[in-house]
């Protein structure tokens, strides 16, 4: 028998009765998903030092078990010394179980290690069911050595989802477990 992650098998039951009855949708195939999340990360310093990527990289794939690749820029940028081509930040695309075994760590183990979290705001979605989120130190991670980091250096994590509207989104990360900030 396979190894199902314990939130896959949480939205699979709990969940989707759960948001079936608050959604008034008559089919589950019409409840939102979470497609995938996306973490990403710029590294400022890049065009100096090109190691800075390696690291970036290095840090991104311990974090999500998933191979981090780099990203280029696209044009030019006199101001920045920026050539097109040049690598700027890295970033990783986690779908099915490793997603939801990233999520689970997220929520369980790094988010209660930042200092005085509260929860996450409520003000990241853009309009169309995505959620990002903004981490400020990728040392929250327990994958991440605190006496190998060369430079304390924050994230992005985009959880793309199926929902049509922030409303279904947010009821969606919420049942999943996402710890949002009470008003």
């Amino acid at each position: 028998m396979s190894y199902i992650p314990r939130l896959k098998n949480a939205y699979r039951g709990d969940v989707v009765n759960k948001l079936l009855k608050d959604l008034d949708y008559k089919n589950i195939m019409q409840l939102p998903k979470l497609e995938k999340i996306i973490i990403s990360r710029g590294v400022g310093g890049a065009v100096a030092d090109k190691k800075l990527v390696d690291y970036a990289i290095d840090e991104l794939s311990s974090i999500s078990g998933q191979k981090a690749i780099p990203c280029y820029s696209k044009k030019d940028v006199s101001n920045f010394k920026l050539r097109k081509g040049v690598p700027i930040g890295a970033k990783v695309t986690l779908r099915g179980d490793r997603m939801f075994e990233f999520l689970d760590r997220l929520i369980t183990t790094a988010l209660p290690r930042v200092r005085d979290f509260m929860g996450v705001k409520s003000t990241g979605f853009d309009g169309r069911g995505n959620y990002n989120l903004g981490i400020t130190e990728q040392i929250i991670f327990p994958e991440i050595d605190i006496d190998k980091v060369n430079k304390v250096a924050g994230m992005d994590i985009t959880f793309v989802t199926s929902a049509k509207t922030d409303k279904e989104a947010m009821s969606l990360l919420k049942e999943l477990g996402l710890p949002f900030k009470k008003k």
